[in-house]
């Protein structure tokens, strides 16, 4: 694509997103639209990294890229209006921190390992086993029998983190726990050890629910950087499948999900 050519489109991308964000807001003043429903966190978001995808969707010089920045001028206005119009479809507001039924996020996963529920409750009950094949997961550090310091790997390579307790424990077949107040992001879960059928081993049943600290979109943009937390731990349960059955951590990524 010439200089000249990608110019004039990228152009005109920029004026259609521009008409319509006046369009929303003579929706917004005619009160048939236009009402904020994305929280300051969120939007914040939005302004950050739909300036990054405009970027380098523009560095690209190519249809493609063209693509990227129309997806990113997208977020820009989406931050600066506060308001979305999926939300709006959806019923779904993060403008107000009390609404987390809008924003939580609930994984169930399960996998099948070769070995007994009291060998897999034990490796697990040790938390400091988990980084071991839990990707996201740089260190679980134990406090107390209860509590626990987590640090895991961000989108864009930072870091987040949060204190946890284990609120069920019962030996050999459940885990329970939740974050403790002021952590980065907000989260429960459980991991029941059951026996399989026909001895084949147990099964493994991890529920989560989390909250994402930029709400529903900020799954959204962790989906983009292919850090998405229902395809980690689908490969979590994968790599401590292979740990216990052979003792080794795979090294290839990448294969099918399912």
């Amino acid at each position: 694509m010439s200089d000249t050519l990608f110019r004039q489109e990228a152009a005109e991308a920029l004026q259609r997103k521009s008409a319509e964000h006046q369009a929303r807001q003579a929706s917004a003043e005619n009160g048939t639209g236009g009402d904020t429903n994305v929280g300051g966190i969120e939007r914040l978001i939005s302004v950050t990294s739909g300036s990054a995808l405009i970027l380098y969707g523009l560095s690209r010089r190519s249809a493609g890229g063209l693509a990227l920045a129309s997806v990113g001028g997208g977020l820009l206005l989406r931050g600066a209006t506060g308001h979305c119009h999926v939300y709006s479809k959806l019923k779904i507001s993060t403008s107000d921190a009390s609404s987390k039924e809008t924003r939580g996020i609930h994984i169930e996963k399960s996998i099948t390992i070769g070995k007994s529920p009291e060998e897999v409750y034990q490796f697990w009950r040790n938390l400091s086993n988990l980084p071991r094949f839990m990707d996201h997961l740089k260190a679980v550090d134990v406090i107390s029998e209860t509590t626990s310091h987590w640090v895991a790997k961000a989108p864009m390579g930072g870091n987040i983190s949060w204190d946890a307790e284990i609120i069920v424990d019962e030996p050999n077949a459940r885990i329970a726990w939740r974050s403790l107040p002021d952590s980065d992001i907000e989260n429960a879960g459980s991991v029941r050890f059951v026996e399989a059928p026909g001895g084949r081993g147990c099964e493994v049943h991890v529920t989560v629910q989390y909250y994402p600290p930029a709400g529903v979109l900020g799954a959204t943009i962790a989906k983009l950087f292919g850090e998405e937390p229902s395809i980690q731990i689908t490969d979590d349960l994968r790599r401590l499948k292979r740990l216990l059955e052979t003792g080794e951590i795979p090294t290839t990524e990448g294969q099918p999900h399912g």
